[in-house]
């Protein structure tokens, strides 16, 4: 009898050099080009964290400290919204990951394709199930009315 194991982990490469956006993603990587108010990543994190995940491994290179930032703390940003109370700003990102969910970030040396990247993150998997996601495309649930 097999039994299915629940996937609280997920493995999100973000270490192309997104050349089929450019040329907005000569500066800018693509996960961080905005959906409305909120960068690409953002969507893909939450969509996975409402999926049950709990522990996202990032996929980074060299250029790509900003996706990590986005979800790290930013003390002088936060001090200063404090200061001007803007409360409502304050709490989205300050809120961006749940309590109790893990992001950590693990370089890619050579970009040596998906496999090589999800490779990077074997150590953290520990023969563990995990989800790989590619925030490539994006789908859009409409209701038709």
């Amino acid at each position: 009898m097999t039994f299915i194991k629940p996937v609280y982990k997920a493995v999100i490469p973000v270490a192309g050099l997104g050349t089929r956006m450019l040329p907005a993603t000569k500066a800018i990587p693509k996960e961080l080009l905005p959906v409305y108010d909120r960068p690409l990543i953002e969507h893909v994190v939450k969509e996975a964290i409402s999926g049950g995940i709990n522990e996202i491994i990032l996929i980074t290179r060299s250029g790509k400290e900003a996706i990590e930032n986005h979800f790290d703390a930013n003390y002088e940003l936060e001090h200063r919204l404090v200061k001007k109370g803007k409360n409502k700003i304050l709490e989205d990102i300050v809120k961006i990951i749940p309590e109790g969910i893990k992001i950590s970030s693990i370089r890619q040396s050579d970009a040596l394709g998906l496999g090589h990247a999800i490779l990077c993150a074997m150590h953290l998997i520990n023969d563990e199930p995990f989800a790989v996601l590619l925030p490539d495309v994006l789908v859009l649930d409409r209701v038709n009315r």
